[in-house]
């Protein structure tokens, strides 16, 4: 009886409900159920997925209404993926219809987090609390946030030739200042603006060379995007190593073919990278907001990172597990 108390505590508070399809029989495990869905309820807008356009409709419920009860005809994830990944942070709840045993683990698991509720028949609630109850017991409740730390230089190594992108802003940005840029979500270094003078080239105050094309950058609103998503009007976050953050709109984008650098790094005990271009005007964030070009750098030197313990789908953070190497 404890045990099904503390089920309950979950799956009614901010976690996972099962809600039931109305049925005059007494199901098991009635006290774990939240909610008897009899086909209508004023905080519940139902969707049923059909096509890409419908997944479109569902989306556009999101932050307009308390709950989205999701049907799909032929079972598949991504749309249940991308539903689960845009509702987080709002306002909005996504509950998924279940029919079958084998979509539970689908449903309770999607992008790691789960969606908020499943609506089973009552031959499945069962098997809903045994699948569920496994997953809060796998996993930790905590809250996870972004952190500026130190990180130590592993190695630097050539990465061949590849497309770098150039994000050129609407206004200039300051010394000590720069962008989240890295191949791993939660491991970012900070790349800092073109403002530094140069024997060779004059300073470009509204620029900062990125990386390479596949890098996540961070968004202004927390989000990540791979730079090449990034298009004119997105506002990007602009940070310092202090911890200063505001935000600065894309201008324009240049995507030019040049040689790279792989910088792997190491980060409160696990490893982070990013691939940035192969040119002394290319620097990164250090202590007491100080640069090192990555032509200068070497093992052992320390940067600047942004660390986030979030996983993230399609840039949206998800409290989920994901491991990218």
């Amino acid at each position: 009886m404890e045990n099904q108390q503390n089920m309950q505590q979950c799956f009614w508070g901010e976690l996972m409900q099962i809600w039931s399809d109305y049925t005059d029989e007494d199901p098991a495990n009635r006290e774990l159920i939240s909610r008897f869905w009899d086909g209508f309820s004023a905080d519940v807008s139902e969707v049923q997925i059909d096509d890409p356009s419908d997944q479109d409709e569902a989306m556009s419920l999101i932050g307009l209404v308390p709950w989205i009860l999701v049907r799909c005809s032929d079972w598949t994830m991504v749309p249940l993926e991308n539903l689960v990944a845009a509702s987080r942070g709002t306002s909005t709840r996504i509950a998924a219809a279940i029919d079958e045993e084998v979509e539970l683990n689908g449903a309770a698991f999607a992008l790691g987090g789960g969606v908020d509720a499943i609506l089973v028949k009552s031959h499945l609630i069962d098997d809903a609390v045994s699948i569920i109850g496994g997953k809060w017991d796998k996993e930790e409740n905590r809250e996870a946030e972004a952190v500026i730390e130190e990180a130590r230089i592993l190695s630097i190594e050539g990465a061949g030739v590849g497309e770098r992108v150039c994000v050129d802003l609407t206004r200039r940005i300051n010394d000590g200042h720069g962008m989240a840029i890295g191949s791993i979500s939660g491991k970012l270094c900070l790349i800092h603006g073109e403002t530094i003078r140069s024997d060779y080239v004059p300073t470009r105050p509204f620029r900062v060379n990125a990386g390479a094309i596949h890098s996540y950058a961070l968004m202004a609103d927390g989000k990540t995007k791979y730079l090449s998503e990034l298009s004119s009007g997105d506002e990007v976050a602009i940070l310092s190593s202090s911890g200063n953050l505001n935000k600065a709109t894309v201008g324009r984008l240049k995507v030019e073919t040049r040689p790279l650098l792989l910088i792997r790094f190491e980060v409160a005990g696990s490893e982070g990278q990013v691939v940035v271009q192969q040119a002394e005007t290319v620097r990164m964030i250090s202590r007491n907001e100080g640069v090192i070009s990555v032509t200068d750098a070497k093992e052992g030197d320390e940067i600047f990172v942004l660390t986030d313990s979030v996983a993230r789908h399609v840039g949206f953070a998800l409290n989920a597990e994901v491991e990218e190497k």
